[in-house]
């Protein structure tokens, strides 16, 4: 069986060479193994949509950008590798949602021994996504928050961001379209999930993650700004996982009109603006757990 492993050579400098050293050691095991280093911003999508059709299995060392750049590569090829996951993000939610270790030798065994599970997909006009979607006050935290910070600080870097950003937020006209339905209001934040955990928070811990739907939550707000009673909901729904913050749907393919000048945020990254179609790609992929 074939095998390959995307990572960033410039990342962790000697000690992410010794461990991808070890990675390649106990994959060829198993495998026969091409090693696949990315080059700059986005190389992984190019990368993994090449490996479709020619390798079985796909190993993602990174974060839940790098895993969402793969899923953008392989999304639309027939043939799709099966993925594994080697966590070496900030937050690493969707390696936490499927419970795989951030121990990289841990992670490793588990992609030699572990079965492949179906795990759903999305897409966002042109653009895919694996576990969130998101807009309003805190969603731009993810892609705002400065790599110096996020170094120096890990997750508390997105913590300190969003609490800056919570009391200055405008809120925003927001329509959701879907068969059968409509629902409209004014919105402090949408957050569209098929993940248990965002942000490194387990927020929906019993959700499922290859049944063909999303969880949507939405927090109305009457203000122009984030009022502090949309702030309190915002916040109880990371401390404490979704409860009765606000309205939720469950819901698979839906149209959602926003006005032009609000950003898209899909797995920690700005990706466009105003309305978007959604469409849940059911059992999409593979991943091994």
């Amino acid at each position: 069986m074939k095998c390959g492993v995307i990572f960033n050579p410039h990342s962790g400098k000697g000690k992410n060479s010794k461990r991808i050293d070890y990675i390649v050691r106990r994959l060829q095991t198993k495998f026969e193994v091409e090693l696949l280093p990315t080059q700059k911003p986005k190389h992984a999508v190019s990368l993994a949509r090449d490996c479709c059709g020619k390798m079985d299995v796909l190993v993602v060392i990174g974060g839940d950008g790098t895993l969402s750049e793969v899923i953008n590569g392989i999304a639309r090829e027939p043939i799709k590798p099966i993925i594994g996951i080697i966590p070496k993000g900030t937050v690493n939610d969707v390696a936490h949602s499927l419970n795989i270790s951030r121990n990289y030798k841990k992670a490793v065994e588990k992609i030699l021994k572990g079965k492949p599970i179906f795990h759903d997909i999305f897409k966002v006009n042109n653009n895919y996504g694996i576990y969130v979607c998101c807009a309003g006050v805190m969603s731009e935290t993810s892609y705002a928050t400065s790599q110096k910070a996020k170094k120096r600080l890990g997750k508390a870097a997105y913590a300190l961001h969003g609490i800056k950003k919570i009391f200055k937020h405008e809120n925003f006209p927001l329509e959701i379209s879907f068969e059968g339905g409509k629902t409209k209001l004014h919105c402090a934040f949408m957050m569209i999930l098929n993940s248990r955990n965002v942000a490194s928070f387990r927020i929906n811990p019993h959700a499922m993650l290859d049944d063909g739907k999303v969880d949507i939550l939405l927090v109305s707000d009457k203000f122009k700004r984030t009022s502090p009673h949309a702030d309190a909901k915002i916040l109880s729904m990371f401390l404490h996982g979704l409860k009765r913050q606000g309205l939720r749907l469950k819901l698979d393919n839906f149209h959602v009109s926003l006005p032009k000048d609000v950003i898209i945020n899909i797995d920690g990254e700005a990706v466009g603006n105003g309305e978007f179609d959604f469409k849940v790609l059911k059992n999409e992929i593979k991943i091994i757990v």
